[in-house]
């Protein structure tokens, strides 16, 4: 959700290609001398072959049998070019095949959804690169061998070193992935937890409204066919409640908000954030105040309230915040937005790389609304969520 992320990307992306072709420019000035012999000219072909596994955007081959190919062909040109290759041949080992091999094998530690397939091809691209240095060791070479034995060396310090970041990239991946599932998970327990309260609520009105047509049904009995229609729909939304909520039984304590209390509940929210000296302006609409919502509905109005002033107070202190409900067509939208921090706050606005607003889409999404939350052109952050409401009740007595 950070806008800022795409463009990093692209940054890195192009900063990676400018490395990748003046690495290929070094190959060929080291190797395309016109006295050199085929085999001094392997490695200008044979680095951007390795580029093209590493960079290709099709997901066909996998990047297990990518790297597993590009093992075997380093190899098989390291025979070749140790073979092969006269005392006279100006042999360099190839940096852009290196350097391009070692982030593959990053990338294949990081990757590969089953590990002992990854541990495969990682060993086997390992192997590759660290015996890249004996291309320098023709046969009539002998002098060499101090320089393959240290390539080699050197070669098997940055295999390490990819090994171990892509190993980070994977265990950070594993975590972010358990922290997501844990914030839906809490999401859904507190969801479910509410549910005593939203079925007695509905169960509540049945059985008044039950009650009333009892009474009318010899005084009044005009009013009883209205009555039993609201009787029906009430249980209707109470299964629809159910149906939504009931996923798992939450064991902890939970203080939510009480059907029909949101619009007190967002007025004492939004002063207690202002004692700060924040500036923050709340308004709901006529419109927005008689509509009908499911208790769930409420509660999630609440909580998008208050994870956007949570955000604005810790990624964005001292911005001017609005709070603004409103109906659009037969929905409820519910709007957070606050403009840039008073003075420079390390992190963007909104923050970067929490797991508030994953909970929050969840719990949203859970009683059928969306959220989106994107930054605004004057540096601040807007959130909106909209929420689907109840038909009006028409025939009810007063």
């Amino acid at each position: 959700m950070n806008s800022e992320t795409p463009m990093r990307r692209r940054a890195l992306l192009a900063a990676g290609w400018i490395l990748l072709g003046l690495l290929g420019l070094l190959d060929l000035f080291a190797n395309g001398v016109p006295d050199a012999r085929w085999t001094s000219l392997l490695p200008t072909v044979s680095g951007p072959l390795v580029c093209m596994a590493l960079l290709s955007p099709a997901r066909r081959p996998s990047v297990q049998v990518r790297a597993v190919l590009v093992a075997g062909g380093s190899l098989v040109l390291t025979a070749v070019m140790a073979t092969w290759a006269g005392p006279d041949s100006v042999v360099t080992f190839g940096v852009l095949e290196s350097v391009a091999s070692l982030v593959l094998l990053s990338r294949v530690v990081g990757v590969v959804p089953r590990p002992r397939m990854g541990a495969v091809a990682a060993a086997a691209l390992a192997v590759a690169i660290i015996a890249i240095p004996q291309r320098l060791l023709p046969p009539d070479r002998y002098y060499d061998d101090e320089s393959a034995i240290t390539g080699s060396l050197v070669l098997t310090l940055c295999v390490g070193l990819a090994l171990a970041w892509g190993l980070r990239a994977r265990l950070t991946e594993e975590q972010r992935a358990r922290d997501i599932a844990a914030v839906r998970q809490h999401q859904r327990l507190e969801l479910a937890h509410d549910l005593h309260d939203f079925v007695a609520h509905h169960v509540t009105g049945i059985i008044v409204q039950a009650n009333a047509a009892l009474t009318l049904q010899h005084t009044a009995p005009e009013q009883v066919g209205p009555l039993l229609e609201n009787i029906s729909r009430s249980g209707s939304e109470t299964l629809d409640s159910m149906r939504r909520l009931v996923r798992v039984l939450r064991e902890d304590d939970h203080g939510g908000v009480r059907p029909g209390e949101v619009w007190g509940e967002l007025a004492r929210l939004v002063s207690v954030f202002s004692e700060d000296e924040t500036d923050v302006q709340l308004y709901v609409a006529a419109a927005a105040r008689e509509t009908r919502l499911a208790p769930e509905v409420e509660t999630s109005v609440h909580r998008v309230v208050q994870e956007a002033l949570t955000n604005v107070r810790r990624h964005a202190p001292g911005a001017s915040v609005a709070v603004r409900v409103d109906v659009d067509g037969h929905r409820l939208r519910v709007e957070v937005r606050n403009t840039a921090p008073a003075a420079p706050h390390p992190g963007p606005v909104g923050g970067r790389g929490g797991f508030g607003l994953v909970g929050l889409r969840e719990r949203v999404e859970a009683v059928e609304g969306t959220l989106t939350a994107v930054p605004t052109g004057d540096g601040g952050w807007r959130v909106t969520a909209v929420f689907p409401a109840l038909a009006p009740v028409a025939g009810s007595p007063a």
